[in-house]
Parts: structure tokens; C-alpha cells; sequence
């Protein structure tokens, strides 16, 4: 069953200089409960197309579907309110500063009219999900990078989503870490059965959890397919300047296949 589904989507801007087409004529969908992973170089136009499928970002062209709804036909009650089915955790974990991670974690719920009392033992459960209930009265500037990731995790939950949307969520985090956030958001779709769409440059995170995996690049999708099958035998030029890279990554490295396939 699809959960999403975008047809023909395209997105510019207007630079100085020229008209730069982040996203073009870009369809895929994504079946319920999927992990579906969108790599490519930078500007390739990922972050345009994470933020075009809750129109974050309002496309130029074409349709998002989430549950058989066009979000482009919506107006701006409806959007809101498909928008909190939408959860997204960034790169740069977006935390507000002067609020407890308890608070942070029980934004989303007092936005919904939650009693505060209520939205306080929701956020203490999510915590505990994330495994920072020990963390609570903490602040943001008190935590790691992977704690915050973890927080902004927590929080997007809180919505109680049927979608989450990561944007390069581990990009600023060091392997180990990574590693971590990924198990985390595996678990995470399997006991909620939450669709995860996960946007990043980094090919072996789309290796870790993606069942399926769309390459861009050019703001086009260059390539589709099964993660395995599309990593083991590119077909495009992009798929396979990502495969070099990702082989130069290993070296550098000095691990084996084997090895980089068991987290080591």
C-alpha cells in the first residue's frame, strides 16, 4: 500500500545569475512501513525534494499524494493538519535551546492542544524509547551530537507520525554514532511501523536500514531499484561515481566488505 506517491514534481529558483532546476519531472512512491533511501552527490537536489514532499518547499509542478491526498490541493488548514502526520529530523537537529529536552520532546504535543501534564508523561515515554529518559531536565547545549539527534528523534515521535523524513540526519555525526542513530531508526520502523524516507550522501547509510534506494542526481533520478541490487550492479554513471566513492571510503578505511557490512 503507498503512502507516498509524487508525480512529475519539479522545483526552481531564480539565482544573479540563472534559473537552477533543483527538482525535475521526479515521480517515485513508497510503500507503507518502507525504510526508502534517496542518495546522491551534492546538488543533486535532495534536500529540495525532502522539503517539496510536506511542501516545506511548494513545487513548480506535480502532485504528493501521502495517503491518496494531494497536498498541493489542500489548503492551508488541511495542509496543516497532514503536515502533522509528517514528522522531519535535520541535520542540525533544530532543538530549541532554551527549553528542556523533556520540553523539546513535548513541543509537537502542545501544539496539538495536549494538556501539559499529559504531554509531559508522553515525552518522558518517547524518551525512554530514544533512551535518554535519564536526560530529561537536561538542556541542548548539555548533549552530545548523537543525544541531540537522538531528542529530535524523540520529538518527531511525539507527533505520533506515519511518516518521518530525514535530512542528512547523520551527516554530522562521527560513524559510531551513526551506527547508533540508524539502529535507533530501524527499531523505530519496525515497533511503530512508521515510513521512513531517508535523504543523505553518505551511501553506506542507505546500505544499513534502506530497502529501496533512489539515486539523483541533476535533480532527476538517475536510478531505482533495490538497495542491493542497485549498489551490486549500477547501471547509471551517477550509481556508479557513488559505488567508486564509497569503495575509495572503505580503503581509506582499510576495511574489507565484510567488515563495513558489520558496523565495524
Amino acid at each position: 500500500m503507498e503512502v507516498i506517491k509524487v508525480e512529475h514534481l519539479a522545483k526552481s529558483f531564480d539565482t544573479a545569475e540563472q534559473k537552477v532546476h533543483a527538482v525535475r519531472d521526479i515521480s517515485f512512491s513508497v510503500e507503507k512501513g518502507e525504510i526508502f533511501g534517496v542518495i546522491g552527490l551534492s546538488g543533486a537536489g535532495k534536500s529540495t525534494l525532502v522539503r517539496c514532499l510536506n511542501l516545506l518547499e511548494r513545487p513548480d509542478a506535480g502532485a504528493v499524494y501521502v495517503d491518496g491526498k494531494n497536498l498541493m490541493e489542500l489548503n492551508k488548514n488541511e495542509l496543516m493538519l497532514a503536515r502533522r502526520e509528517i514528522s522531519m529530523i535535520f541535520q542540525n537537529y533544530n532543538l530549541l535551546m532554551q527549553r528542556s529536552v523533556l520540553d523539546n520532546v513535548g513541543f509537537p504535543l502542545e501544539i496539538a492542544g495536549v494538556s501539559k501534564s499529559e504531554a509531559r508523561k508522553q515525552a518522558l515515554h518517547y524518551l525512554e524509547t530514544v533512551g535518554l529518559k535519564e536526560k530529561a531536565n537536561a538542556f541542548p547545549a548539555q548533549l552530545s551530537g548523537g543525544q541531540k539527534q537522538r531528542v529530535a528523534i524523540a520529538r518527531a515521535l511525539a507527533a505520533k507520525p506515519k511518516i518521518i523524513l530525514c535530512d542528512e540526519a547523520t551527516s554530522a555525526l562521527d560513524p559510531e554514532t551513526t551506527d547508533t542513530i540508524l539502529n535507533l531508526l530501524s527499531r523505530i520502523n519496525k515497533e511503530y511501523g512508521i515510513t521512513i524516507i531517508l535523504i543523505t550522501h553518505e551511501m553506506r547509510v542507505v546500505e544499513e536500514i534502506c530497502n529501496r534506494v533512489a539515486v539523483l542526481d541533476g535533480g532527476k533520478i538517475a536510478e531505482m531499484g533495490n538497495t542491493k541490487e542497485v549498489f551490486d550492479n549500477p547501471k547509471t554513471l551517477a550509481a556508479k561515481r557513488l559505488l567508486i566513492n564509497r569503495q575509495s571510503e572503505k580503503a581509506l578505511m582499510g576495511l574489507d566488505d565484510e567488515e563495513v557490512s558489520n558496523g565495524i
